[in-house]
């Protein structure tokens, strides 16, 4: 029992002065600059980022500590809805500060619930261990408000090219919305497949674009009568989804 304490006390230190050391010139990597690289442990093995996802789009999802409420409850559902993010080539990197051991563990009890009625399932992306702080430092994650060292609850979309295309953070009493990391997704997805193109508030699939300013193309388009560009007024050009 003495042993557990003093172990459990150490990693508290060692959290704290991480964060002491670093928390005060860590920086968030800004959209459009190449997503930081790293090797970790993970629950699928030895983990090389980006080096191990080939073409894929990545989404890194950053959690506090394992075994937690809101984290558990994420985990889960993107477990149950794995396969969308297959659909649209994405892989997901689930990360904490947590030792792989604890990882592992929780893990396997995620995979024991039945979350709402959805029966159980398998969790296969990777959870991985960042108990150095070292990754979350790379993406200005380290929470240097909470009172024992941990990540904060960030969200961060990287393109097969491996650029940040957007990024989330939330409090940590605050859930993550799956539908809303998809519907980022797919946006980011679709505005890379039409040229000129923009998406307005609430877009959703199938939804019509916007265009920033019109091109000469455009130009030619609205003299057709059954143009597919249309106007709210000058500002705000709409583009029919095809």
């Amino acid at each position: 029992m003495k042993y557990v304490i003093a172990l459990c006390g150490f990693w508290f230190f060692f959290g704290n002065a991480i964060i002491a050391q670093h928390g005060s010139s860590q920086r968030i990597p800004l959209i459009g600059s190449n997503a930081p690289t790293f090797k970790a442990p993970s629950t699928n093995g030895p983990l090389s980022f980006p080096d191990d996802f080939g073409t894929s789009w990545k989404i890194i999802f950053a959690h506090p500590r394992d075994f937690t409420p809101v984290c558990s409850s994420e985990v889960l559902d993107l477990g149950y809805r794995q396969q969308e993010f297959k659909e649209l080539n994405t892989q997901l990197i689930v990360l904490s500060v947590d030792r792989l051991v604890s990882h592992q563990s929780w893990k396997s009890d995620l995979e024991d619930i039945d979350f709402k009625g959805r029966g159980k399932v398998k969790i296969e992306f990777p959870l991985v261990v960042d108990s150095s702080y070292s990754i979350s430092y790379k993406y200005g994650m380290v929470d240097t408000y909470a009172n024992a060292g941990q990540s904060v609850r960030g969200v961060f979309f990287i393109d097969p090219e491996n650029r940040i295309r957007a990024f989330q953070f939330y409090p940590s009493e605050v859930g993550r919305n799956t539908d809303e990391i998809l519907r980022t997704l797919k946006a980011l997805q679709a505005v890379d497949r039409h040229d000129h193109v923009v998406t307005p508030v609430n877009w959703k699939p199938g939804d019509d674009f916007m265009t920033p300013s019109l091109t000469a193309e455009d130009k030619e388009e609205l003299k057709k009568p059954d143009s597919e560009i249309y106007y709210i007024n000058w500002y705000m050009i709409y583009k029919k989804y095809q």
